[in-house]
């Protein structure tokens, strides 16, 4: 291990980077696992790493800003976050051992790949790339094939959601995010080599399936709870860390179900040992979304958001908004595909919690009414007035999605 000693650093940069590096990790770590892919795995932990010093020089900055009481108070709901960050970060590490160390994974979790996330795949640009030399904007990928790049790694170092200047160079080692479609053609234009579709095996067992379903499941909402988090401390809402809380609720009530039909499945195999994967998954998932309910637990518990946490949420790669859709707004009874919300505004909507009219609605922990979520959207789903959808983009996107929704950002 390398030493760290301490330096001035501004808190907020590294915030900003621990949430941009934390949620990539969430994102890599599962890929790894559905795509089996050591590559990725590797990229995993070789990005905790990179969170270890982070989280030591953010908690050096932090020791040294304290000088009194008061101080303590503002400060201990950063400490949390950093603490957070770095929970996420182990967790996603352990997920990337499951493929690393070869520990027993069924083949039904590939059964799963089409639903659980998009596709993200790990390319090194071949110096003979026509993508070589341009920039993001140029090249456009994202309007022509709906594939994103989400990071690059050139010459040991990260830049993490590269921003629309950032020019390919042969040899970057790029993470696409997209529909296995796009990916395909954007991969033979990267590597000049066909891509490899997979062919994902039926589940023989039941119980197994269900097993499976619910991991999918509770890292989709592990996910949004952590996007949520942030929203929480950047916004300063009670209202949204109630969210994170519900959430969190919701994944330990999945565990518990795949706990049962886990051990269902595991007398009805002939290697039950083959299912360690998916105990390590739900184990490490879980920790996902205490993870988020830390980041998030200021808020509830009346401290406030210490301004240097919104800034840094401000001003990371990507930001989070939280909007309701208006009534006879453009987005009032369309699709996210009719509306081309990701093309359009380069946000992408990661969850819509549904309003009175259009689902069903239950009572919360606190009293309220609330509708279904609903996690990843596909493009067909349909938005209707009073829905409350989650996005991740620029601010300038941002600005563009609220004035389809009929709002204006705070």
């Amino acid at each position: 291990m390398g030493e760290v000693e301490y330096e001035p650093v501004s808190v907020k940069v590294v915030l900003a980077e621990m949430k941009d590096t934390a949620e990539l990790l969430i994102d890599l770590s599962y890929s790894a696992v559905l795509l089996g892919s050591d590559d990725i795995a590797e990229e995993v932990l070789d990005l905790e790493d990179r969170m270890d010093i982070l989280q030591m020089k953010a908690r050096m900055s932090l020791l040294m800003a304290a000088r009194n009481p008061e101080d303590a108070e503002a400060l201990a709901p950063v400490l949390g976050v950093v603490g957070a960050a770095e929970k996420i970060s182990d967790a996603a590490g352990d997920i990337a051992k499951v493929v690393i160390e070869e520990i027993g994974l069924p083949e039904a979790m590939r059964a799963a790949l089409p639903e659980a996330v998009e596709m993200l795949v790990r390319v090194r640009l071949d110096p003979d790339s026509p993508l070589v030399g341009q920039s993001l904007a140029g090249c456009d990928l994202e309007t022509e094939t709906g594939v994103r790049v989400i990071a690059i790694r050139r010459e040991g170092e990260w830049l993490i959601d590269p921003d629309s200047d950032a020019v390919l160079r042969g040899k970057d080692v790029l993470l696409l995010r997209g529909t296995e479609e796009g990916i395909a053609e954007v991969y033979e234009e990267s590597v000049g080599d066909e891509y490899v579709h997979m062919e994902a095996p039926e589940p023989a067992i039941d119980d197994l399936e269900r097993a499976v379903d619910s991991i999918v499941l509770m890292k989709n909402m592990s996910e949004l709870a952590v996007d949520l988090a942030y929203g929480a401390v950047l916004y300063d809402s009670e209202a949204v860390a109630e969210e994170v809380l519900e959430l969190e609720a919701e994944v330990d009530a999945l565990q518990s179900r795949f706990e049962a039909w886990t051990l269902q499945a595991a007398s009805r195999i002939d290697d039950p040992v083959s299912l360690r994967g998916l105990v390590h998954l739900a184990r490490a998932t879980e920790v996902i979304s205490d993870a988020a309910l830390e980041i998030s637990e200021g808020v509830l518990r009346g401290l406030g958001t210490h301004p240097v946490v919104a800034e840094a949420v401000r001003e990371s790669d990507q930001m989070i908004v939280r909007l309701t859709v208006g009534p006879e707004s453009a987005l009032d009874g369309a699709t996210l595909r009719d509306e081309m919300v990701s093309t359009q505004t380069g946000m992408r909507v990661i969850a819509v919690r549904r309003g009175s009219v259009a689902g069903t609605t239950a009572q919360s922990r606190f009293g309220r009414s609330r509708g279904e979520w609903v996690v990843s959207p596909r493009g067909e789903t349909e938005l209707h007035a009073e829905d409350v959808i989650i996005a991740k983009g620029t601010p300038e996107g941002a600005d563009r999605l609220a004035a389809l929704a009929g709002q204006e950002l705070e």
